[in-house]
């Protein structure tokens, strides 16, 4: 949507910037009652919101792990739903801390829902738990078998979220070789989907890769970064797994 970045409280006159809060209500007074300011409306998806997992990590040693996994769910749901990559009308990158809420999301239910957990299930779920907050997500290599493919679905729904709103910064600023690519990227994403996530962890980096690279041609017009992208998105072709 487009809105008004600079807003100003109709009660107490104070002003702020919408961009940097994503909320209507006056920070100092708390009134609703707000108008506008800007002459210029400008694309805006962001959100402002931080992930906290405060309180899902203080149930670990309290609860049993499916109650912790179904309250990581609900946690990483709410946050990744309300997500955007727009901000003031500039293109922001895919960011680490997405990507971990959009995998612990799929990863807790996965857990959640298992009749028995292992060990390597369980220490994979937790250390996504604890590092999430801050963008940090265990390495490729430390993936157990059993959680691959909700990695897999995690980037791939990760990437068409990201890829959607590309092509919505595109349409008012369009790009012929940013919308090629996007195709591109569009149909290794669909395959991931159609597979329900199960493509390899590499394959998975590799489409977080490719739409990095993409966005940050459609932010910078930096032309270094489509050879690269392009040899990406040839990578991906067939999707294996490991």
């Amino acid at each position: 949507m487009k809105v008004r970045g600079d807003r100003e409280c109709q009660d107490c006159g104070t002003r702020w910037a919408y961009y940097e809060t994503g909320s209507v209500e006056c920070p100092n007074c708390g009134s609703p009652r707000s108008v506008g300011v800007d002459e210029e409306r400008r694309l805006h998806t962001a959100t402002a919101a931080p992930l906290d997992l405060t309180e899902v990590q203080s149930l670990v040693d309290e609860q049993p792990l499916r109650t912790v996994a179904e309250r990581a769910v609900e946690t990483a749901r709410e946050f990744t739903r309300g997500y955007g990559f727009i901000s003031g009308g500039e293109v922001q990158p895919l960011d680490d801390t997405y990507l971990a809420a959009m995998e612990l999301r799929m990863v807790a239910d996965t857990v959640g829902r298992a009749t028995s957990v292992t060990d390597d299930e369980e220490s994979y779920f937790l250390s996504l738990l604890a590092g999430a907050g801050d963008g940090e997500r265990p390495a490729r290599e430390q993936v157990s078998d059993s959680l691959v493919d909700s990695r897999g679905l995690a980037y791939a729904r990760g990437v068409e979220e990201y890829r959607e709103d590309l092509r919505t910064y595109l349409d008012e600023h369009p790009d012929e070789t940013a919308s090629d690519q996007l195709g591109r990227l569009r149909g290794h994403v669909k395959r991931a989907l159609a597979l329900d996530g199960a493509i390899s962890t590499r394959a998975a980096e590799t489409l977080v890769e490719a739409a990095r690279g993409i966005g940050a041609y459609v932010a910078d017009g930096d032309e270094t970064t489509l050879a690269t992208t392009e040899s990406r998105l040839d990578a991906l072709e067939g999707l294996p797994r490991d």
